[in-house]
């Protein structure tokens, strides 16, 4: 493939003149977490809990996860590189870039047959062909939602921007709507005031909620946020996004299940609404999978290159992906994934600490990355593998899991963390060793 019809730059860097204004990004972020998904989370967390426990859950829960945000997509902006494309000289080397890549692929691409389901079923119920279909709704309508988002991210990163700057604004306002012709009859003092209707929730089991509900989302930041100019752009993205996206519709959901008395505020706004609010609603499950498969397909392009040495037309992968991601929505199999997705979920934070450290503190690849980028390339050499990485990978996911198992804390936080500090320790007591300031192990000339 010629490197200028690689539009996306899903194995180079971003030149500066691709750089996107603030604002388009800004847009895919918020459109990434205000959603629908993000009404019924709030909703959950008002049915079950106070105003105030909900509005502490969800600072808990989304304080550190911004944080590793901001942290991956200043890098990211920095670099001009995609999350698994970064990982390569952020501590994982050439074969470990290319085992995550496959991971956030299968992970992002599930994510997207699941929520094609929902697209596709939602419109079903909007607008029924059964008089001549007799009852193929939903199979047609999960083809036609699946292929046309298929088909937004082939456009690439511009058009995902200028979908989410129409939907989001459109969603908010819809929301809004609905929310005040809910919430007419009652005062914000009342609402804030009033004891959850449902079964009380403990503040640990929300904010591992609200934590699990975009884990995923906040390490694929990077395949946004490097179109962003500076790590000044990607902290207003992050703090905005959490604000506008995670505490603002979180709360107003908080209150709508507070006045309703349950969680099912997402029917009841879509009844208050009418046609056009419903069709707008459904559709902002399209903000948040079109990146599902955005990233999908940039993970698949970094594993393929780095096992067989080739680029991959990124068109031809997201077509793939996109395909098989509706297919299997289609025949339903989708969703006996589910929990192989979750369990995928907890692989991925790991891989977060590790990159976070390796790039900012422990900095062992940082010069040959500044000397690339002043050409505009990427580094001649890449490490083969680093053991020490995939050792605590495994080591962070596996305690991920266990804490899952028992109920400690949240899992895909715990194994970041631990993956993170166990790297540091282990990288430094190696170097301390060997007597050197940095661990490098073996390299090859091969990049791309």
């Amino acid at each position: 493939m010629a490197e200028n019809e690689d539009i996306d730059y899903s194995l180079s860097r971003v030149p500066d003149e691709a750089k996107q204004p603030f604002w388009r990004v800004l847009f895919i972020r918020i459109g990434a977490i205000c959603c629908v998904s993000q009404l019924m989370l709030g909703a959950a967390l008002g049915y079950g809990m106070s105003f105030f426990d909900a509005f502490l859950a969800t600072m808990l829960g989304s304080v550190l996860l911004q944080v590793v945000s901001w942290a991956l997509g200043t890098a990211a902006a920095h670099e001009g590189l995609s999350t698994s494309l970064l990982s390569r000289w952020a501590g994982f080397g050439k074969g470990g870039s290319a085992v995550f890549g496959g991971v956030v692929a299968i992970s992002m691409v599930g994510w997207f047959g699941v929520q094609n389901s929902v697209f596709g079923q939602g419109m079903s119920s909007i607008v029924p062909f059964t008089d001549f279909l007799g009852g193929f709704e939903y199979p047609l309508w999960a083809i036609l939602t699946g292929i046309g988002i298929t088909l937004l991210v082939v456009f690439g990163i511009k058009a995902i921007a200028n979908f989410a700057t129409v939907f989001v604004p459109l969603f908010v306002i819809v929301v809004l709507f609905a929310a005040w012709v809910i919430l007419q009859d009652h005062t914000i003092g009342e609402l804030v005031s009033m004891a959850p209707p449902g079964v009380p929730l403990t503040l640990g089991a929300a904010t591992t909620m609200v934590a699990g509900g975009f884990i995923a989302g906040a390490i694929c930041t990077p395949d946004y946020a490097r179109f962003l100019k500076n790590g000044n752009q990607v902290f207003w993205m992050t703090l905005i996004g959490t604000f506008v996206g995670e505490l603002g519709m979180n709360l107003l959901a908080v209150m709508l299940a507070h006045a309703t008395g349950t969680e099912n505020v997402v029917d009841l706004m879509m009844a208050t609404s009418g046609i056009v609010g419903v069709i707008i609603v459904v559709a902002s499950t399209v903000k948040l999978n079109d990146i599902n498969l955005y990233s999908s397909s940039l993970g698949l392009a970094t594993m393929l290159n780095a096992l067989f040495n080739k680029k991959v037309n990124r068109n031809a992968l997201v077509w793939a992906l996109g395909i098989v991601g509706t297919f299997l929505s289609v025949i339903g199999i989708i969703n006996y994934f589910t929990e192989f997705l979750v369990l995928l979920g907890v692989a991925i934070p790991p891989v977060a600490g590790i990159m976070v450290i390796d790039y900012f503190v422990l900095r062992r690849k940082r010069a040959d990355l500044d000397a690339s980028r002043a050409e505009g390339k990427l580094p001649s050499k890449v490490e083969k593998w680093n053991p020490v990485a995939i050792i605590c990978w495994v080591a962070g996911f596996a305690v991920g899991e266990v804490t899952s198992v028992f109920g400690i804390g949240i899992p895909g936080l715990n194994s970041l963390v631990l993956a993170g500090v166990l790297y540091w320790v282990i990288m430094k007591v190696y170097a301390s060793i060997k007597k050197v300031d940095t661990v490098q192990f073996a390299e090859t000339d091969q990049v791309l």
